[in-house]
C-alpha cells in the first residue's frame, strides 16, 4: 500500500543545512544592499550589515570574509535581480511589436531609466571607492565583466534583432551607455524630472542617425 500523500496545509518540514546556508547569505547580501543604497559606501561597514541582517558576526564572516568581498557580492545581487525587471519592463514595452524609430525611442526611454535605479548608485558608491581601495578595486574587475556581458545581453532583447543586427549596433549601445553614465552622475546633487532631461532627444536623434532610420522612412 502507497503511503497516504502528507496533509493539505501541513507545515513544511526542517530546512536542510544547504537551504539555511543560502537563506543566511541571501539574508546578509540584502542587507548590505539596503546599506549601500541607503547609506552609501561609508554607511556600509560590516558592522551595519551585521546589524541589519541579524546575523553573527561568524556567520557573516563565513559568507564573506572581507568588506570588499561582501559589497562587490551585494552589487551583484542587486543588479541580477534588476536586470530579471529590466526584461520584464522591455517584454511589456514591446509587446505590441514597434519597429524602427519608435523602438529606438522606446529602448532609449528603457535604458535612460535604469541609471536612476539603485543599482547603478549603488555602482557608482563602489567605483568611486575603488579609486582608493586596492582591495575593492580588485574584486570589482571581474565583477564588471560578467556585468556588462549580463547587460549586453538584455540591451540586446530590449533593441531586437533588426536594431541589434545594424552595423552600428555596437558602436550606438557603447555611446549610449557611456554617454548616459555621465549624465546621470549629475542627478546626483541635482533635483529635477530625469525624464525630461535634454540629452534623451540628443540620443534620439543620434541612435537614429547612426542606425540610419532617418532615410528609411
Amino acid at each position: 500500500m502507497s503511503a497516504e500523500p502528507a496533509a493539505a496545509g501541513a507545515a513544511p518540514g526542517p530546512r536542510s543545512r544547504a537551504e539555511r546556508t543560502a537563506g543566511s547569505r541571501l539574508l546578509i547580501l540584502d542587507a548590505a544592499v539596503a546599506c549601500l543604497v541607503e547609506d552609501g559606501f561609508a554607511g556600509a561597514s560590516t558592522l551595519a550589515v551585521q546589524a541589519r541582517a541579524g546575523v553573527s558576526r561568524g556567520r557573516l564572516l563565513h559568507h564573506f570574509p572581507s568588506r570588499a568581498e561582501l559589497l562587490v557580492a551585494a552589487a551583484e545581487h542587486l543588479s541580477t535581480t534588476q536586470l530579471d525587471e529590466v526584461r520584464r519592463r522591455a517584454a511589456a514595452l514591446m509587446e505590441d511589436g514597434p519597429t524602427g524609430r519608435e523602438r529606438v525611442d522606446r529602448a532609449i526611454d528603457l535604458m535612460w531609466a535604469t541609471f536612476q535605479e539603485p543599482p547603478f548608485w549603488a555602482a557608482m558608491e563602489l567605483w568611486t571607492a575603488a579609486r582608493t581601495d586596492p582591495e575593492l578595486r580588485a574584486a570589482l574587475r571581474g565583477e564588471e565583466r560578467r556585468l556588462r556581458a549580463s547587460i549586453a545581453a538584455v540591451a540586446d532583447g530590449i533593441w531586437g534583432p533588426e536594431i541589434a543586427g545594424a552595423p552600428a549596433y555596437a558602436d550606438l549601445c557603447e555611446l549610449l551607455f557611456t554617454s548616459m553614465r555621465g549624465v546621470a552622475l549629475v542627478y546626483a546633487f541635482q533635483d529635477r524630472p530625469a525624464a525630461t532631461d535634454p540629452h534623451l532627444a540628443l540620443w534620439k536623434r543620434l541612435a537614429a542617425r547612426l542606425l540610419d532610420l532617418d532615410s528609411q522612412g
